[in-house]
């Protein structure tokens, strides 16, 4: 009697499906209408940044994307920080003013008796009452009198290439660029910036060429304000804020070594102009031009180059040498044997070779040609 054994299998694994290796393993199921659709104009589906996890039981460990580092920001200042036209008057008005307050103060002084009879008969002025000073003597003789400071407190001369910025208790109120004699409020704190296209010579910074070697430099930077009330107000010191961005350009951009070429110095010029440009843009500095005059070797990398070269040269030369010495002995005993002045074997080429090699080279080592 014979007994027969059947095994189920599950109806997930299927007839030929392998038993599965991993007990907490999971299949994910596509439905093949899906992948083949009678729409003749599907609808695009937005599909996500795929996610790559750890499957479950096999210990892997979640495979993270590195992010792409972002462009550092560009510093900002109070974009409500712009320069505008302050407001002054013409001079005349200021000296009118002055003059006014003078006049009041000696027609005060008259009315009260208190002016000098000898002034009195220069102006021609009859003789004065002499009612003596008091509270309406007082009060005129303050009205005019600040008359007079702020006519004549407040002139001031505008120069050609010179800017004022205007503020008032610590709140910008304008920027004058004019020239010539003008009034301005005398309450009014006055900051003088020159706008001229100016030329900085900078002192030696250090930098680096492509191999990290360690170089000076010394920058010419062609630069000019444009706008006043940015550059005086956005930072502490407009002249050192330049002076850092230059330093930090010097250690991002690779300089070109001494003696690497016109266009290497060019090419890092521009590189340098461009990038500092950008940084003192946002507070009101503009720069045309970045050029490096001077560029040296380090003190403790001067002289292992200085060896390096005259190695270079040193080397260079003995080669030349060899070369010609070579070519002068191959010369003479091509021309021996062609012509048949010597007949010689294997053996007594190659002494004549060498000796002929060592009389050339000894030539040359001393005063010949």
């Amino acid at each position: 009697m014979s007994t027969t054994t059947t095994s189920h299998t599950p109806e997930s694994e299927g007839p030929g499906r392998p038993a599965r290796l991993i007990q907490n393993e999971s299949t994910t199921e596509i439905p093949v209408h899906l992948l083949f659709r009678d729409e003749p104009d599907p609808v695009a589906v937005p599909l996500k940044p795929a996610v790559v996890n750890r499957r479950r039981g096999t210990g892997e460990q979640p495979r993270l994307r590195r992010a792409r580092p972002e462009p550092r920001p560009a510093p900002r200042v109070d974009p409500e920080l712009a320069e505008r036209r302050a407001r002054v008057l013409p001079g005349a008005a200021g000296v009118l003013a002055g003059a006014c307050g003078v006049a009041g103060c000696v027609a005060t002084s008259w009315w009260a008796g208190v002016l000098p009879p000898s002034v009195a008969e220069a102006m021609a002025l009859p003789v004065p009452a002499g009612i003596g000073l008091g509270p309406a003597q007082w009060a005129a003789y303050a009205g005019a009198g600040l008359l007079g400071l702020f006519g004549f407190g407040g002139l001031a001369r505008g120069r050609t290439g010179r800017a004022w910025v205007l503020g008032l208790f610590g709140r910008y109120r304008g920027t004058v660029r004019r020239t010539g004699l003008m009034w301005v409020n005398p309450l009014l704190l006055r900051r003088r910036v020159d706008v001229r296209l100016r030329h900085w010579r900078s002192e030696v910074m250090p930098a680096t060429d492509r191999s990290g070697v360690a170089l000076r430099v010394v920058v010419l930077v062609v630069w000019r304000v444009r706008d006043t009330a940015r550059a005086v107000l956005g930072v502490e010191d407009h002249e050192g804020y330049l002076r850092e961005c230059v330093e930090a350009a010097l250690v991002r951009v690779p300089m070109a070594v001494p003696g690497g070429g016109k266009g290497a110095v060019e090419a890092a010029g521009e590189a340098l102009t461009r990038l500092v440009a950008a940084e003192v843009a946002p507070v009101g500095v503009e720069v045309f031009a970045v050029h490096p005059v001077r560029v040296e070797y380090a003190p403790e990398v001067a002289a292992a180059m200085n060896r390096r070269r005259i190695a270079a040269l040193d080397a260079q030369h003995r080669a030349s040498v060899l070369t010609s010495v070579v070519d002068s002995v191959e010369d003479t005993v091509t021309r021996l044997t062609v012509r048949g002045l010597v007949e010689l074997d294997d053996y007594e080429r190659k002494a004549l070779v060498k000796d002929l090699t060592v009389a050339f080279c000894a030539g040359r080592d001393g005063n010949g040609p």
